[in-house]
């Protein structure tokens, strides 16, 4: 098992026994017919048929499998092991790995081709571990291939300033392509509540 580098917000916020009452409530809301699909339309429309797909913090794996039911190879992994055993077995087809953002190499685990895109949805970047934020979007940069997208949403009331994750994903060598308010798109605005921002890795220059 991966090691889990220093305590993550998701942990320290919530405690035990917060993991399985979320995986509980997207079932209760998948259950429902919530339409729980728009991070996934998003990406998919971003790609071509077949792309390769990290779906980075990926919970029980609601966003990786509707990547995955359009048509993606998708690769989920996070921190909390029993929100990927949810994802196995809520989600079989994707592959799901119980693994550190913050330390990602997931060649040593047989995934060596480089990702056409990464989705980090679901607040995952205001639930790291604190100082690690720049680490993690510089591991998941080092998977992508030249060219490749990050696509981020999260809250902007999380404690995760927007100007350190704009820093820190420079830092990391991304360009900021686009930004919004939501994920179904509407304008952004600087007194948002959301932020969806969609990050490029530059091709070399030859």
């Amino acid at each position: 098992m991966f090691r889990v580098s220093g305590l993550t917000r998701w942990v320290t916020a919530h405690g035990a026994g917060h993991a399985q009452w979320y995986i509980e409530r997207f079932r209760r809301m998948a259950a429902e017919g919530v339409d729980l699909e728009g991070e996934a339309r998003l990406v998919d429309a971003m790609l071509a048929r077949r792309s390769r797909v990290l779906d980075a913090g990926c919970g029980p794996g609601r966003v990786g499998a509707q990547l995955a039911a359009r048509g993606h190879v998708v690769v989920g992994v996070d921190a909390d092991r029993a929100l990927i055993e949810a994802a196995e077995a809520d989600h079989p087809g994707p592959t799901w790995l119980v693994a550190d953002l913050a330390e990602l190499d997931l060649a040593v685990r047989g995934e060596r081709e480089p990702f056409d895109a990464a989705v980090v949805a679901g607040n995952v970047m205001p639930f790291l571990a604190p100082g690690t934020e720049g680490t993690v979007l510089a591991r998941i940069a080092a998977h992508l291939r030249d060219d490749g997208l990050i696509v981020v949403g999260f809250g902007l009331d999380r404690g995760y300033p927007l100007a350190d994750f704009d820093a820190q994903s420079a830092a990391a060598g991304l360009e900021l392509e686009h930004r919004f308010a939501t994920w179904d798109l509407r304008p952004w605005q600087d007194d948002a509540s959301f932020a969806v921002t969609v990050l490029r890795l530059p091709r070399p220059c030859r």
